[in-house]
């Protein structure tokens, strides 16, 4: 079964981050220029504080009718997500998702993050490793 390592070993472990005080205005041009759903929130000494996803401003900020300019991240941030382990299978990523009803999570090696694992990294995986599997199997039969 393939891990979490896996996945950010093929991705990168790369993340965007953004300072907890900055607009939400700010962070959705950030992630609209990287094409990304999300981006990791961190404090003024650039450590882990949470996720902001398109969902969150949505939710906290279109929905209850604040302005994008005038709210900061920390306002509408998830904050408390379950942590992963780059050991954690995909098997287990995918559970913790749906239990939680989330698509990213954040990776990390003791108290350091080393990456996001979204929802379309587990997909693009098992999909991977199915044709890992069908390949095998027709050089198997082929031999």
């Amino acid at each position: 079964m393939k891990k979490v390592a896996h996945i950010l070993a093929r991705k990168g472990s790369a993340v965007v981050t953004i300072d907890a005080s900055t607009s939400v205005l700010d962070a959705l041009r950030l992630m609209d220029d990287r094409n990304i759903g999300s981006v990791v929130v961190t404090d003024e000494n650039g450590q882990y504080q949470g996720l902001l996803t398109e969902r969150d401003y949505a939710r906290k900020v279109i929905l209850k009718g604040k302005s994008s300019n005038e709210t900061s991240v920390q306002e509408i941030m998830t904050t408390n997500l379950p942590h992963l382990i780059p050991d954690n299978s995909v098997e287990t990523c995918m559970h913790i998702m749906s239990e939680n009803n989330v698509r990213y999570l954040p990776v990390f090696k003791g108290d350091q993050l080393c990456g996001i694992i979204s929802i379309n990294d587990l997909v693009t995986e098992t999909i991977l490793s199915h044709e890992e599997t069908i390949e095998q199997l027709r050089s198997y039969i082929q031999s």
